[in-house]
């Protein structure tokens, strides 16, 4: 299902399923990798006077038992190796293109990360994550305070579904970006349990791939439709060029947009 067909929800950039994933009657999942999304023939940025993370700073928050003492101990550090690489990398130099007015888009930087040893539910709605991120800012001391350049990536177990606006995870988004106010920014990370999540991807490659859409989503348009924006197409940076990757500084990363070059790149 593509972020389309879901219903309105200004504050939500979702990263939608493989267009090459779907189901057999039986509940089995099908996967064909040679499907692909288009990016729209009259597509392009154009800025809405919101906010940008000019300089992001990413804090990285596991939620759950097993990143801790778990099957999902080496992840953690293998994300976090990737935040402290990709954000000094290529990839933010291709984000300058869209500096505007104050904003001036440079290199950002992991600032830190937690690992919540407190299991979430199974299932687990938006509005948790944002009741859960604003308690633990008021209360966990390993967690820094929000700030206009603060990204907070939260990820969770495999087996938890994450639910906003009545669809959910692996049915019909694999991860998205929000805010809460004017000073809260996050993208929630679900782990890839699906083939439309994985995209042909290995478990990590599709958590850099997904992680990579909307951190370039969150640096350009901190609060979704406010920031660089295609309002005909209804599409942030990542969704137009939404399972086209490429290899940078040795991690799976999407393309993204280019006004400059009229172009996945």
């Amino acid at each position: 299902m593509s972020k389309e067909n879901l219903s309105p929800r200004r504050q939500l950039q979702i990263v939608p399923l493989h267009p090459g994933a779907s189901s057999a009657p039986d509940g089995t999942e099908l996967f064909d990798p040679s499907k692909t999304i288009s990016a729209p023939a009259n597509a392009k940025l154009t800025y809405q006077n919101g906010p940008l993370l000019s300089s992001v700073k990413v804090f990285t928050i596991f939620w759950g038992p097993s990143f801790a003492n778990g099957g999902l101990t080496d992840l953690t550090d293998q994300i976090n190796t990737f935040f402290d690489t990709i954000l000094q990398g290529a990839l933010m130099d291709q984000m300058a293109e869209y500096n505007a007015g104050p904003y001036q888009v440079g290199k950002g930087r992991l600032i830190g990360t937690t690992i919540i040893q407190t299991p979430s539910s199974t299932n687990v709605t938006d509005n948790d994550i944002q009741t859960a991120l604003q308690n633990w800012l008021g209360s966990n001391p390993a967690i820094p305070p929000a700030d206009v350049n603060t990204l907070y990536f939260i990820y969770l177990e495999s087996g938890v579904t994450v639910t906003m606006q009545g669809e959910g995870s692996c049915k019909a988004f694999c991860g998205y970006h929000g805010n809460i106010g004017d000073n809260i920014f996050y993208a929630v990370m679900p782990y890839p349990d699906c083939d439309g999540c994985l995209g042909g991807n290995s478990v990590f490659d599709a958590l850099t791939g997904t992680g990579s859409h909307e951190l370039c989503e969150a640096i350009t348009d901190a609060v979704p439709g406010s920031g660089w924006y295609d309002q005909p197409n209804d599409m942030e940076i990542g969704d137009i060029c939404a399972w086209q990757f490429k290899t940078v500084d040795g991690y799976n990363v999407q393309l993204e947009w280019s006004n400059q070059a009229n172009a996945c790149i």
